[in-house]
């Protein structure tokens, strides 16, 4: 996992105050008291999944090691920190000359997850570690819950190509990171430039409704995007009545029309219907594309009909009804005293009800029947068992404040399908059911 980020490194802006304003109020009084220094691990994980999700996919490690590196208190914001009085001199002092320097474990980008899987792990002071809570949960909730849509609509369309294209049914920044999370949990391409730009995902498009309005005639519009992108473009085929469309698209662009795109009605019955038309006018090699609302359950009924792509849009960028993971940041283990030799003490919340957690520092592996396919996640805190040593699934990110495990995008991808396949075929259920796999703690 060192090889070099394949994406463009665009320069953002600190990150620092992507926080909630107790992170900085905590280490005011962990300043006061003594006990800032203290060697601390913090863990993310969620204590279930979402209502009927069968795994997580774990996703937006590389945004959270970009947030890490990016973390740190410029002079405007001391300035504001001091106006709105958030927190004291000391503090602020001991602010401006923050760096994170502790180490960061987790579980590699595009591996599946399930609950109480220790997906990343911080550890260094109490206080540099406490600060990043806010900004690595905002990452990995939200790009977990894209990857892991992403993930049931690229088991439904069993191969077919996949496009992104929520950017306008999201937030603009947020529609980057969706982007991002969709070709990580297996979507081929995105119509947002911008993640086009920043992480080197394929971006396609063609034309809208508006194009064909523009025009006097359908054919007119036509004519005017083949002058324009040659044959091999897809010309939009529902502006007016579809038979037509088509009968004029390959009139117009010949046989070697690239594609043709539906965004409305009946999709399964207007599928066929295209697709016996286009065969019937000799363009066998013009594929079908079709939108319109679409998600898992849509793209798992549409498997029949012969569509060559789809793309997705607004259920994809929301998660498909699970916009977050529901991930949490738990102080797991502390030393006992501000010593750098002073040995861990576990520590955990307990409560009642669902939310009491496990302490100490915790190693994860998933073990295999005699098949290969994975039949439990393996918790513990001691040695690893013999049998799961080179299974481990936690792998080295940030080593005293540097990071060490960039990969290209393409990387993360790849090992989602492969995690993907070591589940048992239940997993590609879209039926509503429980973690495919338990959660074993040794």
């Amino acid at each position: 996992m060192n090889s070099a980020d394949l994406g463009r490194r665009v320069g953002v802006p600190s990150t620092a105050l992507f926080t909630d304003q107790y992170e900085l109020t905590m280490v005011q009084a962990a300043l006061k008291a003594g006990t800032a220094g203290r060697h601390s691990v913090f863990e993310a994980f969620t204590r279930r999944l979402p209502e009927g999700r069968r795994y997580g996919v774990v996703a937006g490690t590389g945004r959270v090691l970009d947030a890490v590196e990016n973390f740190h208190f410029d002079d405007e914001m001391i300035g504001f920190l001091r106006q709105q009085d958030v927190v004291d001199e000391p503090t602020l002092e001991w602010l401006a000359g923050y760096r994170f320097s502790g180490d960061i474990w987790g579980y590699p980008e595009g591996e599946v997850y399930f609950p109480g899987s220790p997906i990343l792990r911080v550890e260094g002071s109490f206080a540099e570690c406490v600060l990043l809570e806010t900004v690595i949960l905002s990452i990995l909730n939200h790009d977990s819950a894209i990857a892991a849509a992403a993930s049931r609509m690229s088991a439904a369309a069993g191969g077919r190509r996949l496009i992104e294209m929520g950017a306008r049914r999201t937030h603009e920044l947020s529609a980057v990171a969706s982007a991002r999370a969709a070709y990580v949990g297996g979507f081929d391409a995105t119509s947002d430039l911008a993640a086009g730009f920043r992480y080197g995902i394929p971006t396609v498009g063609t034309s809208a409704h508006a194009f064909t309005l523009l025009h006097d005639t359908e054919r007119d519009a036509f004519r005017a995007q083949v002058d324009s992108l040659g044959r091999g473009t897809t010309l939009l085929v529902d502006t007016y009545d579809v038979t037509e469309a088509v009968r004029a698209a390959v009139e117009i662009a010949g046989p070697e029309l690239g594609a043709v795109r539906i965004d409305s009605g009946d999709l399964l019955l207007v599928a066929h219907r295209v697709r016996q038309q286009l065969d019937e006018l000799g363009a066998t090699g013009t594929k079908i594309v079709v939108t319109s609302d679409l998600d898992e359950y849509a793209i798992a009924s549409l498997a029949a009909a012969p569509v060559d792509a789809y793309g997705v849009g607004t259920q994809l960028v929301t998660g498909s009804g699970h916009p977050t993971c529901s991930m949490v940041y738990k102080l797991v283990a502390r030393a006992g005293s501000a010593e750098p030799d002073a040995p861990l003490v576990p520590v955990a919340k307990k409560s009642m009800g669902a939310k009491s957690s496990v302490g100490g520092r915790k190693w994860a592996a998933r073990r295999v029947d005699e098949s290969g396919v994975a039949e439990a996640e393996v918790i513990g805190t001691g040695a690893v068992p013999e049998g799961l040593v080179g299974r481990e699934l936690l792998v080295e990110l940030v080593r005293g404040g540097v990071v060490v495990a960039r990969e290209p995008l393409e990387a993360a991808r790849e090992r989602h399908v492969s995690a993907r396949g070591g589940l048992p075929m239940s997993a590609m259920q879209l039926s509503r059911g429980e973690p495919v796999i338990g959660t074993e703690y040794v």
